[in-house]
C-alpha cells in the first residue's frame, strides 16, 4: 500500500480494470491526492477504476467530490469509468447526499461493481491502438514529432489524419518546450473512429488560451487553433504533472 499523508492507496490490475483500496482520512490536505491518484489510473486506460473507500474515513461530505472530479477530468478522454465500494450502508448514503453518486456510481460490493462494468461493455469495447514516445527538449523535437506521427498513422492506416493529428502535436510539444523545463511524451490513440493525441509534462501549470490583441493583427494562440481542429481538448492533472489531450474524428482532417 502506497502512503499519502493521512491516506493509504493500493492498487492492482484485473480483468475488470483498476481495482484500488483507499483507507484513512479524505479532507482537504489529502483531497488531490485522492483525486490524482484515480485520474493517474484511469490514464492507464483500464475497462474501469473500482475504487473501494469502505474503510476511509469523510469528516466532510463535500470531500466525496474528489471521486466525481476525478470522472471529470477524464470523462471525454480517456472516458474511463470510475466506481465506487462501500460495504456500509452509511458510507454509500453520505456519498449520495453529496451528489458524487450521480456520477460516479457507488455499490455495496467489488462483485456487484464488476457487474455493472461488465453490463456496461456487453456490447464490446472498440479495437484500441496506442503509441508513446518521450522526445527531447529541443527545436529538433518538432520535426520529430511530426515524424512519429506520420509513422503511426501510416501503420495504423490513418494517413488521412496525418495532417491535422501532426499540427496538433507540434503545438502541445512547442508549449512544452517553451513553457516548462520537461521532455514532453507524446502518445497517440484510436479507437472506434476517434483518434487522440495526447502530451505529458512534468509541469504542474495548466495551460491556457491567450490571444495578442496589442496591435490590429491578433496572433491567435496555439491552443485557439487546437480547439479548431478538435472536437475536444482539454487538460489533465496527473500527480507528475499534467497530460493535455485533443480528440480528433474523420470531420477534423485538413
Amino acid at each position: 500500500m502506497v502512503e499519502h499523508g493521512d491516506i493509504g492507496i493500493a492498487a492492482v490490475t484485473a480483468p475488470v480494470g483498476a481495482l484500488m483500496t483507499m483507507a484513512g482520512t479524505l479532507d482537504e490536505r489529502t483531497y488531490h491526492e485522492v483525486r490524482d491518484s484515480v485520474i493517474k489510473a484511469a490514464l492507464e486506460e483500464p475497462r474501469a477504476v473500482l475504487v473501494d473507500v469502505t474503510a476511509l474515513s469523510v469528516p466532510s461530505e463535500s470531500a466525496w467530490a474528489a471521486f466525481s472530479s476525478a470522472r471529470w477530468h477524464v470523462s471525454t478522454w480517456p472516458d474511463v469509468p470510475v466506481v465506487l465500494v462501500c460495504a456500509h450502508q452509511d458510507g454509500r448514503d453520505a456519498i449520495t447526499r453529496s451528489g458524487a453518486a450521480r456520477y460516479v456510481p457507488v455499490h455495496a460490493t467489488a462483485q456487484s461493481a464488476a457487474r455493472s462494468v461488465a453490463r456496461s461493455v456487453e456490447d464490446g469495447v472498440g479495437f484500441r491502438r496506442r503509441a508513446h514516445c518521450e522526445v527531447a527538449r529541443n527545436r529538433s523535437t518538432l520535426r520529430r514529432s511530426r515524424e512519429l506521427v506520420d509513422e503511426w498513422l501510416t501503420q495504423w492506416d490513418c494517413r488521412e489524419m496525418i495532417l491535422t493529428a501532426s499540427t496538433v502535436a507540434t503545438i502541445f510539444v512547442e508549449n512544452v518546450i517553451d513553457h516548462t523545463l520537461s521532455c514532453p511524451t507524446l502518445r497517440l490513440e484510436t479507437m472506434d473512429g476517434r483518434l487522440t493525441v495526447a502530451v505529458h509534462d512534468s509541469s504542474p501549470h495548466l495551460p491556457a488560451r491567450r490571444e495578442d490583441t496589442a496591435d490590429s493583427a491578433c496572433a491567435i494562440s496555439g491552443l485557439a487553433i487546437v480547439a479548431a481542429l478538435s472536437r475536444a481538448w482539454g487538460v489533465i492533472p496527473v500527480p507528475a504533472g499534467k497530460v493535455v489531450w485533443a480528440v480528433l474524428v474523420p470531420e477534423n482532417r485538413l
